[in-house]
């Protein structure tokens, strides 16, 4: 079973690399705003869906880029398609990843502490 999770793996990877240029790069809604990273896909065994977590950052409406996120997922899924030659295309379900917001606020913490403490 080792190969078919080293596979699993390569997949979630190529999808991505693949899922962050289609999202930089080709989606065009304007609801969609921040700067979008996506942080993980994880892929079912069966291939039929794919949960990707994405961190949105400096966007005006966290809640509406998840949502123009989430209605985009057909096109998105139609240009997956084209670029990963696999038999099935999983089902996209986008999650907010919001590891990214937490580190730079546990940063931003950690600065205000820091010159307190060499005084």
């Amino acid at each position: 079973m080792p190969t078919n999770n080293n596979r699993l793996n390569r997949i979630d990877e190529e999808y991505r690399k693949e899922l962050s240029n289609i999202i930089d790069r080709e989606l065009k809604n304007p609801n969609i705003t921040g700067m979008i990273s996506v942080t993980k896909v994880k892929v079912t065994n069966d291939l039929k869906y794919a949960k990707v977590s994405v961190s949105i950052l400096n966007s005006k409406d966290v809640k509406a880029t998840l949502a123009g996120l989430k209605k985009s997922s057909g096109f998105i899924r139609t240009e997956l398609a084209k670029r990963i030659n696999l038999r099935n295309t999983p089902e996209l379900i986008f999650e907010l990843d919001e590891s990214l917001e937490y580190g730079a606020r546990i940063d931003s913490i950690l600065k205000e502490i820091m010159p307190k403490k060499e005084e």
